[in-house]
């Protein structure tokens, strides 16, 4: 059986942060610290390691937790991410989570987790309304496959799942927790709301 401890969680924070005026969004302060330290210390306690994939201000995330760049230098979007990842993790299984949900629950590993029962499954969040598409174990075998999608161009994470069997995980408990912080006003909206 699959426990936490035989998972590397993976900070997504390679994007270009358009809809956040190009801010890298892992960096951006929340409660006077970046996300990506918010993710940390929810993270930290729940798998054996914690990588973090960011394409600029490798250093400034260096401090944080060992970092990783995506193969390509075009910003290909989460899957270059997770192709990166899956790459440089010392587990089978990667946790990935984009870096601007910082309210992930302290037992998302562990549910994730229990809802795998095959290597070729890919375990994703599910909040009782939408898919999170991001947030999402997946094991390493699985980077063939990736890597073939992305040296076809094709760039679509939902597409690329499809090939593969899906598993949605229930957080219909806590929809909130998988908020994203996607523009300012997103951001400060949840620092009005004191969530931290």
């Amino acid at each position: 059986m699959l426990t936490p401890s035989n998972i590397t969680a993976v900070i997504l924070a390679g994007g270009e942060g358009r809809r956040m005026q190009g801010a890298d969004k892992g960096l951006l302060l929340l409660g006077q610290r970046p996300l990506v330290a918010h993710l940390l210390e929810r993270l930290t306690p729940q798998v054996s390691q914690v990588l973090i994939n960011a394409n600029r201000n490798l250093e400034r995330y260096q401090a944080y937790a060992p970092v990783f760049k995506d193969a390509n230098t075009d910003f290909a979007g989460p899957l270059a991410g997770m192709e990166a990842g899956l790459r440089h993790a010392a587990h089978d299984w990667v946790l990935f989570i984009p870096c601007d949900s910082p309210l992930i629950p302290n037992d998302l590993a562990a549910r994730m987790a229990s809802a795998i029962t095959d290597i070729n499954q890919i375990a994703v969040v599910h909040d009782g309304e939408q898919l999170h598409a991001a947030t999402a174990l997946i094991h390493t075998s699985l980077l063939p496959s990736l890597q073939h999608y992305l040296d076809q161009g094709e760039r679509k994470l939902r597409l690329w799942y499809a090939q593969h069997q899906l598993i949605p995980v229930d957080f219909s408990d806590t929809p909130s927790a998988f908020t994203n912080l996607n523009t300012p006003a997103s951001l400060k909206a949840l620092e009005a709301s004191q969530q931290l």
